[in-house]
């Protein structure tokens, strides 16, 4: 598989996903470091040096190999607002599969910003990228994260029980996916 070169951006009926910019550091601490945001994530956020290494990395991030990933920030087209961010994480590419991820500040719940991006960023895997099947892999109690996939038409295809843990707390995971094929039928 030769990965083509991505867009820099992409635009929705709303929204642009672009890549990040160095000034975009406030916006993303703005939500990357909140607990609140970290919950289903079995990760505590990022302060400090830590969040500004991590978004140094992000800024020129390969997508080559297994592992890479695509991340770009989320923006509303009315007012260029950095609302959160959609990656794709290069989980196979002998086997032509990408997961999708996605995390965005509370402050903008509720509005379908999450499902517009994450359509998008399903979109491009599959016809930028040539993907042959794209998941996403939830904290079984986000039920907002649920109701996007669900949504968008992904399938649950496994339940997997007290696989993680944080905090001495173990949580499920719900794994989702689409093939490319589904993906063009539904449009």
């Amino acid at each position: 598989m030769n990965l083509p070169s991505l867009p820099n951006s992409i635009t929705t009926e709303r929204l642009v996903l672009r890549k990040f910019q160095p000034g975009d550091l406030a916006a993303y601490a703005a939500y990357r470091t909140r607990e609140d945001v970290y919950r289903y994530l079995y990760a505590a956020p990022s302060t400090g040096r830590a969040l500004e290494e991590k978004f140094a990395k992000l800024l020129d991030a390969p997508f080559e190999n297994d592992g890479d990933d695509f991340r770009l920030a989320v923006t509303r087209k009315e007012d260029g607002v950095l609302i959160g961010d959609v990656m794709l994480k290069l989980a196979s590419k002998a086997a032509l599969q990408a997961e999708v991820g996605y995390v965005f500040h509370p402050d903008y719940s509720g509005r379908g910003y999450a499902t517009e991006a994450v359509s998008a960023m399903i979109s491009t895997g599959f016809e930028a990228c040539g993907f042959h099947r794209i998941f996403a892999r939830l904290d079984s109690r986000n039920k907002g994260s649920v109701s996007i996939v669900e949504r968008l038409g992904l399938r649950r295809e496994a339940h997997l029980v007290e696989n993680d843990r944080f905090n001495g707390e173990w949580g499920d995971e719900y794994v989702y996916a689409i093939l490319a094929r589904e993906w063009a039928a539904r449009m």
